[in-house]
């Protein structure tokens, strides 16, 4: 991909909703899947009362609309402002307490594991029925739309055309944890009727790659359940 190409895919804008300033892509094509729309607020001739304690709204108990939900709630259930990154707002913005607990969750995936998933890991990487694996680097591209293999060879697949992932993991004894060990990944190629596979396992050495993979699968499998929460909005 040329630097130019990149460039475009990486351009964002500053744009002001209702709900507040928000950075999004210059091209809404290129924009994250994991990302969210902003929802419909609710009229306010539809709700005059709050939508969680049921107080009467008047000049006194104003109302509120929730950025996440779009919802009517009183300061009192909706005071709380919180980043909401998945809809690109810049500042913290109000929500009532179930999305803003939903919200604050989410922080933990941007602050920590999408962090690991750009820095990526080694893994031994198996494509449809080949015979022998080949090692490569595997991380998520900045604008988070692709996953990025490179090795021998390099290969880009875009996060919107994966239809399923799955967490390969070894157990430990009774009353202990598991462990993930790799991942199982099944994507559609524009152009081709079926759809591609491949694995990816963790190596043995004694580098500290392995445990890198390991952190990276579990952002992995944090980021496909925000991935499928974007789908079916």
């Amino acid at each position: 991909m040329s630097s130019g190409v990149a460039a475009r895919r990486d351009a964002k804008k500053l744009v002001r909703s209702p709900s507040g300033l928000r950075m999004v892509p210059e091209h809404r094509a290129f924009g994250s899947p994991f990302g969210l729309e902003e929802p419909q607020w609710v009229p306010d001739k539809e709700c005059p009362r709050c939508m969680q304690c049921d107080a009467k709204f008047d000049f006194i108990t104003r109302k509120h609309h929730c950025r996440r939900c779009g919802k009517c709630f009183c300061d009192r259930c909706c005071s709380q402002k919180v980043p909401l990154r998945r809809m690109c707002f810049v500042d913290p913005v109000r929500q009532c307490a179930e999305c803003a607990l939903v919200s604050h969750r989410e922080a933990e995936f941007y602050d920590k594991q999408l962090k690991v998933l750009l820095s990526g890991a080694t893994f031994l990487v198996t494509f449809g029925d080949a015979e022998k694996p080949e090692t490569m680097v595997c991380r998520l591209s900045s604008n988070q739309r692709c996953l990025i293999l490179d090795g021998d060879s390099h290969r880009e697949i875009e996060i919107a055309h994966v239809c399923t992932v799955q967490i390969l993991t070894e157990g430990f004894p009774p009353g202990g944890s598991t462990r993930a060990t790799g991942m199982f990944l099944q994507y559609t190629v524009p152009g081709a009727e079926a759809s591609t596979q491949l694995r990816l396992m963790a190596g043995e050495d004694a580098n500290g790659s392995k445990r890198q993979a390991a952190a990276w699968l579990a952002a992995m499998h944090k980021a496909t359940k925000l991935l499928y929460e974007s789908r079916d909005q």
